[in-house]
């Protein structure tokens, strides 16, 4: 499991990190670096080459990443550099994970049991560290019921979305699987900017953001129906029309 529990964990601190410094929309804007990250981790690693058409809507996402960034009036440096080395460990964590699936000695299920086994004892650790500890035991609503059913709800979507994560992982790419994570952000990019109080417009940044979640619209286009294959009859009739005309 080593090291993919490192990047597992370390995918969880840095991205809560960058979630806390920067705004949601320049967050979910600039993870899309991962996609870039992983589709080279992809051609070293799993000798996995993309079409031009794929590559170019990757770099079209961090165009208009890189624009939007130059142009972001609340800029946070710490911010940005949790959200990078999130990215990294994102990008690591998708193709580790795709390696130990496609050598089967691990189901997705054996990874999501000893990713968080082995990510308990250094988020104790950190926990402690970071007095966050203290702030558990002092937490006077532990036993109220509406906390309770939150608390295990967001529990429960947790596991659902890690193993969503998995199998996407499985049966497409983690080029796809990032994609993927960043395409359901695209909401959460717009609304961000009405929701969130931290965001501060500037036609620049707001031209960067939409390049940005567009390409990630062609990404799924080429990825799911533009290169999606023919069924067996189209072909059998593709093959008698060529027949026929010889």
């Amino acid at each position: 499991m080593f090291p993919l529990s490192i990047f597992y964990f370390g995918n969880i601190y840095f991205g809560l990190g960058g979630t806390k410094l920067i705004n949601l929309p320049m967050f979910t804007v600039l993870r899309r670096f991962s996609i870039l990250m992983t589709m080279y981790g992809e051609i070293l690693l799993l000798k996995i080459k993309k079409p031009i058409s794929i590559q170019l809507s990757v770099y079209m996402m961090i165009f208009g990443t890189i624009i939007a960034a130059l142009n972001d009036i609340s800029f946070n440096l710490v911010g940005y550099i949790y959200t990078m080395i999130n990215n990294i460990f994102t990008a690591g964590n998708g193709i580790l994970t795709k390696k130990k699936i496609d050598n089967k000695k691990l189901n997705e299920y054996d990874l999501m049991y000893y990713n968080s086994l082995l990510s308990l004892l250094p988020m104790v650790i950190l926990s402690i560290i970071t007095n966050e500890y203290e702030k558990i035991n002092s937490y006077d609503r532990w036993f109220d019921s509406s906390f309770l059913f939150f608390f295990f709800l967001s529990c429960l979507m947790g596991l659902i979305l890690n193993y969503s994560w998995m199998l996407c992982t499985k049966y497409n790419s983690p080029l796809t699987t990032a994609v993927i994570g960043c395409l359901k952000n695209i909401l959460v990019t717009y609304f961000g900017m009405f929701i969130g109080g931290d965001y501060r417009f500037s036609n620049l940044n707001f031209i960067g953001l939409t390049i940005s979640s567009i390409s990630s619209i062609v990404y799924s286009y080429y990825t799911f129906i533009a290169r999606k294959p023919k069924l067996p009859n189209e072909t059998e009739k593709s093959s008698v029309l060529e027949t026929c005309n010889r």
